[in-house]
């Protein structure tokens, strides 16, 4: 569930009197995401998406969320915008949240992504890097390496309750890691979180991207490495080579990868892997059952950082 914060008719009222977008017909919450309260509103004048930003949400990060928005749009960038009010501002107040209204965005995600959708995403995850390589403001990374070991500190002890001898497993993990991590690789803005919810499709046809909410600064390549963990396992956790190397060349045919990059990428996947294990370890340990934040199941995840551990080259994942 993603709303955490309701909004009564009246707030909502108050809060859409500081933009031009008519009077509202009606709203409802969305159902989808883990970090912010989403509504889907329509007006007179069309169909927004109304965001409250809820407390894992740092205020001070908004304004390079919103921003970057903007600044991937202008480049041709298929994604929401944030709507201006009337003060000029894109950042409002309702039911004591910070707020943005986003643009809709047509399209559906894929539930059962293709090889056809992997390509495309592949395009469009390089377009993005492109275009975002002038963006003036900067993010580091929160979830990058030191924040991985903040959140191990704080699942190791009872990283047994969820399979036996993990804690072993990834205290490994971080010694290979650490000693292999490559530091001069291509950098600039990345999604960091593009998985098949934040691209919609129309049929075919990627229509667009969504949720900026992680996007910061770190290596393209290991942006690229979190869509191969996201668009390229299967149900039962293979790992689909077709669709590998369809992303992988959907990518390159955008923004060809330098030889540094093709050789870190499995070092590159196994922590992207383990980034995402452990976000949903410490929340599978950490927050009460019946809580309001999404809770998702780390083992999907540990399936992988075992796959990615007995790959001894970048060809194995489809890169030509």
């Amino acid at each position: 569930m993603a709303v955490y914060t309701d909004v009564s008719e009246g707030e909502l009222e108050a809060f859409l009197r500081g933009y031009d977008v008519g009077h509202m017909l009606s709203y409802k919450g969305i159902a989808e995401g883990s970090e912010n309260s989403n509504f889907l509103l329509h007006t007179s004048t069309g169909s927004y998406i109304l965001t409250l930003y809820e407390k894992r949400v740092d205020p001070g990060d908004l304004p390079f969320f919103l921003g970057l928005m903007e600044h991937l749009a202008r480049k041709g960038i298929s994604c929401p915008l944030p709507v201006h009010r009337r003060d000029g501002e894109v950042i409002g107040t309702v039911a004591g949240r910070r707020a943005a209204l986003i643009t809709f965005l047509e399209g559906a995600w894929m539930r059962r992504p293709t090889v056809s959708h992997c390509r495309e995403v592949g395009k469009a995850l390089a377009g993005l890097h492109l275009a975002g390589a002038d963006f003036p403001l900067h993010r580091p990374n929160a979830l990058a390496f030191e924040g991985w070991r903040k959140l191990w500190e704080g699942s190791r002890a009872r990283a047994h309750e969820v399979e036996p001898g993990l804690a072993e497993e990834v205290d490994s993990d971080f010694v290979d890691l650490a000693a292999a991590w490559p530091g001069h690789l291509p950098a600039g803005v990345i999604h960091a979180d593009l998985f098949p919810d934040n691209v919609f499709f129309l049929g075919e046809e990627l229509s667009g991207l969504i949720d900026f909410y992680f996007a910061c600064n770190d290596l393209y390549a290991y942006d690229l490495a979190t869509c191969l963990n996201a668009w390229c396992f299967e149900k039962d956790n293979a790992f689909n080579l077709t669709k590998g190397t369809a992303l992988l060349a959907g990518y390159q045919s955008v923004r060809p990868l330098s030889q540094a990059e093709k050789d870190a990428l499995p070092v590159l996947a196994r922590g992207s892997a383990l980034r995402f294990m452990l976000t949903r370890l410490y929340d599978w340990l950490t927050i009460p059952d019946g809580a309001l934040v999404q809770k998702r199941d780390p083992h999907e995840y540990i399936r992988r950082l075992r796959f990615h551990r007995k790959i001894t080259s970048p060809r194995e994942y489809g890169l030509a």
